[in-house]
């Protein structure tokens, strides 16, 4: 195959096309059991697949994952090799960040949430990082410009400095997911910034006024995260149902009320000549 060498293998993106093969088709595969393995519980069947239990504790595919991506790691420091093993470690690689990824949410809150609203958030973690390989398979410039074209060290310093501030911005405006992605796809960061921040960031919390404000629970409402959520749910299979956002907020500030004393509930210290 002249194309997959000219295109593939003389430009150096085997690795990375292996890898982000491995990644996708380790993820829908695990997505695939894991449906079928809530669908027979639910029906109290029996089936072959099933949750892996050793010395009566359930090993997530977490486990399994993490395992890989140190083994294949290893290995591809230590030894280096040349293809075809470099591809099969670029597979096995990305079939153990899927395992891992896939049960992210996990890792977040320490607690088995796969098929919970919280799960989706494993969802998000596998997006981008489909998106972060497939820039690097494309080989996309982290800043957008390659060393040789800046036209010196102080422009290429400043190219870097701009767009790290491009990526800051997109993370205090709340859009996480994105300003990861655009450490390596610079337009997404700018575009990014630019852009109304999400109401509970710290960027409209400090900067917007209440027209502005207004406008952007308006844009990330409810609607909103639930189109999100519908898009999440056909990638991963159907997630617990969130909390409403003005009902988050109700329940964090009574949190927060509950917890600070009030001035009169605060004790007193004794006056007096008794008084030490």
């Amino acid at each position: 195959m002249s194309w997959y060498q000219d295109l593939v293998v003389d430009t150096g993106r085997a690795p990375a096309l292996w890898l982000l093969i491995g990644f996708l088709i380790t993820f829908a595969a695990t997505r695939w059991v894991t449906r079928r393995i809530r669908a027979r519980e639910a029906s109290g069947g029996g089936g072959v697949v099933s949750n892996i239990h050793i010395g009566g504790v359930h090993v997530h595919h977490q486990v399994w994952g993490i395992l890989l991506v140190l083994v294949t790691g290893l290995l591809a420091f230590r030894f280096a090799p040349g293809s075809p093993w470099q591809e099969i470690l670029a597979v096995l690689f990305g079939a153990g960040a899927a395992l891992a990824l896939d049960e992210f949410a996990l890792w977040l809150h320490l607690e088995d949430v796969y098929w919970s609203a919280e799960g989706r958030k494993s969802i998000d973690a596998i997006l981008v990082a489909a998106v972060v390989g497939a820039a690097f398979l494309v080989q996309v410039s982290p800043i957008g410009i390659a060393p040789d074209d800046a036209g010196g060290v102080a422009a290429y310093v400043g190219a870097i400095a701009l767009h790290l501030t491009w990526v800051v911005v997109a993370f205090l405006k709340g859009k996480r997911h994105l300003g990861l992605i655009g450490i390596v796809v610079p337009v997404v960061s700018l575009v990014c910034g630019l852009r109304l921040a999400k109401p509970t960031s710290f960027w409209a919390r400090r900067f917007y006024g209440e027209a502005k404000m207004t406008r952007a629970l308006h844009r990330f409402s409810d609607e909103y995260q639930a189109r999100w959520d519908r898009l999440r749910d056909r990638i991963g299979g159907a997630h617990g149902h969130r909390v409403p956002a003005a009902m988050d907020r109700l329940v964090h500030d009574e949190i927060v009320h509950a917890t600070v004393d009030a001035p009169g509930d605060m004790p007193r210290a004794p006056r007096g000549p008794d008084a030490r």
